[in-house]
């Protein structure tokens, strides 16, 4: 046998253990797990269980609300925008949002602009980061998660009125600046942002799964909650405890069409779909960006201000970027690309490998930020001992 074949059965075994683990100590239900390799899918599996209670199992065409997986997809899309001279990044939000006009709470109004939404320099924040008694508590601002059939004109009311927690460009987020794009894009291109990503991103791609509606319901993961013993299976208005604060969530909402398109949160694929996405970014954008335009998403645009809250890494347009490996503790290389989702879904693009990976699970926040995504990392780079890549 030789060494590459070792090494592939070697890194088989490492993902299967890491997977089997979770399952085993109940810490997700489900899961479905891609890498690949110089474009080449080396490792694919679906473990576990999509709905617990009716004992059906995952499968590998399983379909799971994405959360924060949508930010890519939907920033791919602006991209295309401003690429078509449509949209700019220095852009003002009022030039196309008016009435959009946070404050600071010295009651001044600053310009904020289509750059600072993209990269969460805005100075706006995320409701399930916000202890309660927090404004983004009292106007009940929706994270795109929960409360079915609101509109995006209410919330973006809403969300204006929470003071901005700096000026703009002076420090890092992680905010609902992707859902104020949302309607930015839609009042640029003059059409629903679901009928622009089909257009500019998942339309190329073909991924015929992934919208921000279900493509077939019977396909729909079951989410589940961590929990103990085991994790609990989500309802709508659940609230879900989260370092001192709580996500509130309403698995509901996908299947509501009166549910605003949250650039942020709101969409719903397959594993095979987002690799399919990350594979294009990885190779350069084709067919549907440039490698120019790729080149400016994959650039850290924020540095110490991201760096001070997570050693190593930067923010680029879309996800998290690698800017020193060692200060990261991580067996990633420079310039590699990650994020996930608050359902519970984690993924990275190494560039330098050629490697891809994406992890989706019906369970959170384990898949995103719990042991597993930590002991897939460790696995695809060869280590089995996760905490070597922690």
């Amino acid at each position: 046998m030789s060494h590459a074949n070792c090494s592939g059965a070697d890194r088989t075994r490492r993902l299967d253990a890491a997977i089997d683990a979770a399952l085993a100590e109940k810490r997700v239900v489900g899961a479905v797990v891609l890498v690949a390799k110089d474009g080449e899918i080396v490792y694919s599996r679906a473990a576990g269980l999509a709905d617990r209670e009716a004992g059906l199992p995952m499968r590998a065409d399983a379909i799971f609300r994405l959360a924060s997986i949508t930010k890519p997809i939907v920033t791919a899309a602006a991209m295309k925008l401003v690429e078509e001279g449509v949209l700019s990044p220095g852009d003002p939000v009022t030039r196309w949002l008016p009435d959009f006009r946070p404050r600071l709470p010295d009651g001044s109004s600053p310009e904020i602009s289509v750059h600072h939404l993209l990269t969460h320099t805005s100075g706006l924040g995320y409701r399930f980061l916000e202890g309660e008694g927090s404004p983004y508590h009292t106007l009940d601002v929706s994270d795109g998660l929960d409360q079915p059939g609101l509109s995006l004109a209410e919330n973006l009311s809403r969300i204006a009125g929470v003071p901005l927690a700096f000026a703009p460009g002076q420090g890092w987020c992680y905010s609902l600046g992707l859902d104020v794009l949302g309607g930015i894009m839609e009042r640029a291109a003059g059409m629903p942002l679901p009928d622009l990503v089909r257009r500019a991103v998942t339309g190329p791609l073909e991924m015929k799964d992934t919208d921000f509606s279900v493509a077939d319901c019977l396909r729909l993961a079951v989410p589940y909650a961590n929990d103990q013993p085991e994790p609990v299976r989500m309802t709508d208005g659940i609230s879900v405890p989260m370092n001192g604060t709580a996500a509130i969530f309403a698995p509901g909402r996908i299947l509501d069409p009166a549910s605003y398109p949250s650039g942020g949160a709101g969409m719903a694929g397959t594993a095979h779909d987002v690799l399919r996405f990350l594979e294009a970014i990885r190779t350069g954008g084709a067919p549907f960006l440039t490698p120019e335009t790729v080149a400016t998403m994959m650039r850290d645009h924020v540095g110490a201000h991201v760096a001070a809250q997570r050693p190593g890494w930067g923010f680029g347009y879309g996800w998290a970027v690698l800017v020193d490996p060692q200060a990261a503790a991580v067996p990633h290389a420079e310039g590699t690309l990650t994020w996930g989702g608050i359902y519970g879904h984690s993924w990275f693009v190494d560039r330098a490998n050629g490697l891809t990976a994406v992890l989706l699970t019906n369970t959170a926040f384990e898949g995103m930020a719990g042991v597993l995504p930590a002991d897939i990392r460790a696995a695809v780079y060869g280590r089995d001992d996760a905490n070597e890549a922690a």
